[in-house]
């Protein structure tokens, strides 16, 4: 069952569920918005001809001074953080979805958006601009919204590799256990 923005703001109020920092304006109908945060991840193009599952991607980090953008060209791809925190207990989950108002502008938010119970940690967004112009980014602004759900029964808790992570976190795929079973 989807919470609704009351539920939400119940469980954030009781603890149970863990957004921070947040301000009340974030808390929607059924979901809570997050904010873009500061740092960034671009693949180093010129660190190889081709991306592999098998072996560490090389990135460029960026960090945006307070008050500053950032710019995704067209038909570019970035990685970026949420301002926000989120610790899920075992009985919820949650995906992240992009703003209407933001894919308007032809900008994707998440690829891959579902968050786990007992995920804890900032929420790496796989940002791609599928525009013929360039999009300019502002950290602090609502980018994305974090639907929040309940599951059936207590899950076993994530822990997997990006448990805890803060920043932009880059592709940890070659990490995978079924690397190099072919």
């Amino acid at each position: 069952m989807i919470l609704s923005g009351k539920s939400i703001r119940e469980k954030l109020t009781s603890g149970e569920l863990d957004i921070s920092p947040y301000t009340e304006e974030q808390i929607q109908p059924a979901s809570i918005d997050l904010r873009l945060g500061e740092h960034f991840l671009t693949i180093d193009e010129h660190a190889g001809t081709a991306l592999s599952m098998e072996e560490e991607a090389a990135y460029r980090s960026v960090r945006v001074e307070k008050g500053g953008t950032i710019v995704i060209p067209p038909q570019s791809f970035l990685l970026a953080t949420t301002v926000e925190s989120v610790r899920l207990p075992s009985h919820l989950t949650a995906f992240v979805e992009g703003r209407s108002s933001i894919g308007r502008l032809g900008l994707f938010i998440q690829n891959a958006g579902w968050v786990d119970p007992g995920f804890y940690g900032q929420i790496t967004l796989e940002l791609f601009n599928a525009n013929r112009l360039p999009i300019t980014l502002t950290p602090g602004r609502r980018i994305c919204q974090l639907v929040v759900a309940e599951v059936d029964q207590p899950a076993d808790p994530y822990e997997g590799k990006y448990l805890g992570q803060t920043d932009a976190t880059a592709s940890r795929i070659f990490l995978d256990q079924e690397r190099g079973k072919a």
